[in-house]
């Protein structure tokens, strides 16, 4: 089931609309799509429904190769239970032979492995186009080949001084509203992480969770919540970030320098959980090191 998962992930991703979005599509044409269940299909918790997946095809705009997808779901599913029921049949590792004999993938696999190559075969395009669009050339100019060198989607964010720990919401003391603090990696789902492109080769960091909609980093400046990061709805208004490579040697690891003055770091000794980011005077210390992979 995780590759089928996959696949409707790149179908998403490749729509570029959000839980909420697909959710109201779906509505319009009297179907469901529930932000919460659809997230659990997608991040492979759950295995959906037939009706889920047709819906969710129809809202990305895939609508002419539903029953494509229904047959790969059929075949996944099937192909899952018979792996899960022994070999009592007397199938080999696809349930498509005697033991022994390689035949190749499943009917079921072929198909579902055709939707990711002309998903992935997309993908590809749009990025192409969108690294002409931008620079003119393939590449393009130094400072705008390290833009395009990002991870683009989902990402973690980790500071480097905390192992296994990501740069997600939560709680300062003495602070009312969500802020970017340090939880474990494995406890941000489903809120997703993305860089966000804005101009002069800066970024926004922005959030998207299922139940609160998107919100990007603001620095505070004023009050008690002064030099925090807080989640902004009104992305246009939040603050711009210069993500630069540092001088490690890892080619996954930057420095988040703050439009204006200033870099993100973590506060105090930055390596228990529930520490927040703050903006402070730009130092090179490792608590102003964040590693950026794809999520």
């Amino acid at each position: 089931m995780g590759e089928f998962a996959a696949a409707l992930r790149q179908l998403k991703e490749r729509s570029g609309l959000t839980y909420r979005q697909l959710e109201e599509r779906a509505a319009e044409h009297g179907g469901v799509l529930a932000r919460s269940t659809l997230a659990d299909v997608l991040g492979g918790k759950t295995t959906p429904r037939p009706e889920l997946v047709a819906e969710f095809v129809r809202a990305c705009g895939d609508a002419e190769r539903v029953q494509e997808w229904l047959e790969a779901l059929e075949r996944t599913v099937s192909g899952a239970a018979g792996r899960d029921g022994g070999h009592d049949g007397g199938g080999g590792a696809d349930g498509a032979g005697p033991p022994g004999r390689r035949t190749g993938p499943a009917p079921g696999r072929r198909r579902l492995r055709a939707l990711l190559v002309g998903l992935a075969v997309l993908s590809v395009v749009a990025v192409s186009i969108w690294v002409l669009d931008f620079s003119g050339e393939p590449g393009g100019s130094k400072g705008k080949s390290d833009r395009t060198a990002l991870p683009e989607g989902p990402v973690q964010i980790r500071p480097v001084l905390a192992d296994g720990l990501c740069l997600t919401d939560g709680h300062a003391e003495g602070y009312e509203s969500l802020v970017a603090v340090q939880r474990p990696c494995e406890d941000v789902a489903p809120q997703q992480t993305e860089l966000v492109p804005a101009a002069d080769d800066t970024f926004r960091v922005q959030w998207y969770h299922p139940d609160h909609g998107k919100g990007c980093l603001n620095s505070v400046t004023v009050g008690t919540g002064a030099a925090l990061l807080e989640p902004w709805d009104d992305c246009g208004k939040t603050s711009r970030f210069r993500i630069e490579p540092t001088d490690s040697g890892r080619s996954d690891q930057y420095v988040l320098r703050l439009v204006g003055d200033g870099c993100v770091g973590m506060s105090g000794s930055g390596t228990v959980a529930g520490v927040p980011a703050v903006t402070q005077p730009c130092d090179g210390s490792r608590k102003q090191i964040f590693s950026i992979s794809p999520a």
